[in-house]
């Protein structure tokens, strides 16, 4: 039997940084910070599960996000004893999980905006500030199971980017998100039924730089405000003007963050 393991996206040498990226995007998103970081370090960014060049998950319904932190495992080995996790959205959810799993070689974590809306629902039920993302999700679903993808990914992109926000796209990236949107009944699953409870993150004593984007929506500030304050050693950075995008549409403000960041984690 072969093992399935991710495609990865490597550059630079010295301490390692990995990097995870966000749903309905690749491993080249990081692609600036990589060129950013390489001088001094080595990044690797993987394709998670379905995504880019990476196969994909068996299930078209269900992933948990620590089947994602097992996926990565080979990525974790080729960094060594110690490493830095950068992730942005869906890959900041996997980062925490896998902070969890292995906290004595993740050296820091910086992560954007990690979309764990299990451990709000956890801590109260709705009204809670997830009813937005929860009725984008619905939307898609529905769209996707009328076979529309197209239409399953401007409910979801429009949610996290403003109406006409697919619509505004290059055709030519259109068509790759519609087609992600394959993944989406399991992202949702694994975002919304994660088991880990909101007090385990206290044991995350490593140094946490938590980035988020003053005009994103109210869901990642609702998962901010239950999180940030078990997180032993957060610096919490507000981008004023940007939204849950950022990483990819504004990647020099977000990356010039990251890079101060990881500077001081050096070993």
């Amino acid at each position: 039997m072969t093992t399935a393991t991710p495609h990865v996206r490597t550059t630079g040498t010295g301490p390692a940084v990995i990097c995870l990226h966000a749903n309905a995007s690749t491993s080249s998103q990081w692609r600036d910070l990589g060129d950013a970081l390489s001088a001094r370090h080595r990044v690797l960014a993987p394709d998670l599960y379905g995504a880019g060049r990476s196969p994909d998950w068996p299930s078209d319904s269900r992933i948990a996000l620590r089947d994602e932190v097992d996926f990565l495992a080979p990525v974790f080995d080729q960094a060594g004893e110690s490493f830095v996790l950068v992730g942005h959205s869906y890959g900041a959810a996997v980062a925490l999980i896998a902070a969890l799993t292995c906290p004595e070689r993740v050296r820091a974590l910086a992560i954007y905006e990690p979309t764990l809306f299990a451990v709000v629902d956890a801590q109260q039920p709705q009204p809670n500030g997830t009813e937005g993302i929860h009725a984008a999700v619905a939307a898609s679903v529905a769209a996707l199971e009328a076979g529309d993808l197209h239409e399953a990914a401007r409910h979801f992109i429009d949610y996290w980017m403003g109406d006409g926000s697919l619509a505004a796209m290059p055709e030519q990236r259109q068509q790759p998100v519609a087609e992600s949107m394959r993944n989406m009944r399991r992202w949702a699953h694994a975002l919304t039924t994660e088991p880990t409870p909101l007090e385990a993150f206290a044991a995350l004593d490593m140094p946490v730089l938590y980035m988020l984007g003053a005009s994103s929506p109210e869901s990642v500030h609702a998962v901010a405000r239950v999180l940030t304050p078990r997180l032993p050693k957060v610096e919490v950075v507000a981008f004023a003007g940007l939204g849950h995008m950022a990483p990819v549409t504004h990647p020099d403000v977000v990356n010039a963050e990251i890079v101060r960041f990881v500077a001081a984690m050096a070993p």
